[in-house]
């Protein structure tokens, strides 16, 4: 598949009429494309400019006649340069960032199929549901279910600490998409009372988020997270965040002042805070080497509490739970930063100083791993404080709350690059979508033609994901505290006890608490 494919095809006197659903807010007309029918671009929300900027989304906007709903909606404003950024495509201009997008066989009010939100990640501060890796035609032809894709606002205009606004509007924004789902997914063949969120990385601890929300009760009966971050900051390291956001530009963090901003332009705050984080580990701790200012908020109001805290206490025990990650998570990031086989022991201990939990983690990881070189133990304790610990608690939370969890591991190594990147973070994304020539698809299978392995691999992912939506059961038991069954994902899957157990018992009773202000 390359960067193209998702973009809609051009009219041309061969083409059939588009289906034409209605919903609340108008009719929508869509196209017929690869056996399924196709709408891109509806929006769930009114733009938030103007008098909405930093507000909770409001309805959108009704409309006379029919909508054209072939184009993806505009990006939220972002750092576009960013990997897997929306610069890889046409998008169009305007402030409709708030937009969904649907893929269905049919839209049959009658069909009642299962419905599955995907919610993409990028650090709480790049994304667009238009990439070309979010292509959903596979997983709805395949599996027989709707799927939806949604934009969310991002970086300072979603998740920024700002005096007078909403804490969270980029939460905000995926439950009135969710809304927008119960509401209309009906006309389009879906079954609104069988819905799924699914999302990878940021998406995932935006699932997180939603399983732990009060505001997002009732809005789906099932839950996919891929690689759940740790990261959810206090109310004061936010406020704090905030503040050196705004000073970026010269302002105060009101909503008042940085309205005055457009949002375009108020992005760079982001990218030239990112980029001087690292100095600030004295005050913002472990979140200043995340080298991204924006996560979700515990404002005790929109997310009274973590995800972890709230499952525990029975907040999703009624949703059915499939939650875990890739071995070897972290290296992507090192790759990136252009540091694989390069990190000293220097490097290796001031992380596992910075990341082990507990008093003694440090000498823990060493007597735990105890063959593992410098760059082994840099690796091993960030993807474990990062993605793997936080994804297998939050099963352990739902388990300790009344609910039922299963779990996963990918361990099937990218292709690209002489498989030095191994089984890292994002793997999952090009596998369950099926775009390997697509966003991150294009560094993990760089040069590489998928193979009868890869593909048989992406088969499974999208039956297991698709079993999961429409009955609970992805095909594998249910993770419990004596076997700890888990799916690992590889060339030959197998269900086996949880893989990663010396991490396991490293990190036992460790609590992922909100991130502090020191």
């Amino acid at each position: 598949m390359t960067t193209t494919e998702s973009r809609p095809p051009a009219d041309g006197p061969s083409e059939q009429p588009g289906p034409v659903v209605r919903t609340t807010a108008g009719a929508v007309r869509g196209r017929r494309e690869a056996g399924l029918a196709v709408f891109r671009g509806i929006p769930f929300a009114a733009p938030p400019v103007g008098e909405a900027r930093f507000m909770a989304p409001r309805p959108a906007d009704a409309w006379d006649g029919i909508r054209d709903a072939y184009a993806f909606g505009p990006p939220p404003p972002q750092d576009l340069g960013s990997l897997g950024g929306p610069g890889l495509i046409e998008v169009p201009e305007g402030d409709e960032w708030l937009t969904v997008n649907v893929w269905t066989p049919e839209p049959d009010p009658g069909a009642h199929r299962p419905v599955m939100v995907w919610i993409y990640g990028g650090a709480y501060k790049l994304g667009h549901s238009g990439s070309p890796g979010y292509d959903a035609r596979h997983i709805a032809a395949d599996g027989d279910v709707v799927v939806v894709s949604l934009n969310y606002r991002l970086g300072m205009e979603g998740f920024a600490s700002i005096e007078g606004a909403p804490a969270n509007r980029g939460l905000l924004d995926q439950v009135a998409a969710l809304e927008w789902v119960r509401d209309n997914i009906e006309s389009f063949g879906g079954d609104p009372g069988q819905v799924t969120v699914f999302g990878e990385s940021a998406g995932a601890g935006s699932v997180a988020s939603l399983l732990s929300m009060p505001r997002a009760t009732g809005l789906f009966r099932r839950a996919i997270a891929q690689s759940v971050p740790g990261t959810f900051f206090s109310d004061a390291l936010a406020r704090d965040i905030g503040a050196a956001l705004a000073a970026e530009l010269g302002l105060r963090p009101t909503a008042a002042d940085l309205s005055t901003i457009d949002p375009r332009r108020l992005t760079s705050a982001g990218e030239t805070l990112s980029a001087k984080m690292l100095q600030r580990v004295d005050r913002w701790g472990r979140a200043a080497p995340t080298v991204t200012p924006f996560s979700p908020v515990v404002d005790g109001e929109i997310l009274p509490t973590t995800p972890w805290q709230a499952l525990a206490s029975g907040s999703a025990k009624d949703v059915d739970l499939l939650v875990g990650h890739n071995r070897d998570e972290y290296r992507l990031f090192i790759a990136m930063a252009g540091r694989l086989g390069r990190i000293t022991e220097e490097r290796a201990a001031s992380a596992l100083r910075l990341f082990a939990p507990g008093p003694d983690g440090e000498q823990a990881y060493r007597t735990a791993f105890p063959d593992a070189s410098p760059g082994e133990l840099y690796e091993r304790v960030q993807t474990d404080w990062l993605f793997n610990m936080p994804s297998l608690h939050l099963a352990e939370a739902q388990r300790a709350g009344g609910g039922s969890a299963h779990v996963y591991e990918l361990t099937w190594p990218a292709p690209g690059n002489g498989g030095a990147l191994g089984a890292c973070h994002g793997l999952d994304i090009p596998l369950l979508f099926g775009t390997y020539g697509a966003d991150l698809g294009l560094l993990l299978f760089a040069g590489v033609e998928p193979s009868a392995e890869a593909e048989a691999l992406s088969s499974r992912f999208r039956s297991s994901w698709t079993s999961f939506a429409r009955t609970g059961d992805p095909g594998w038991p249910a993770y419990d505290d004596a076997r700890r069954l888990v799916q690992v994902l590889d060339a030959e899957p197998v269900v086996t006890a949880y893989p990663e157990e010396r991490s396991r018992r490293l990190w036992e009773g460790h609590e992922f608490r909100p991130l502090p202000l020191l």
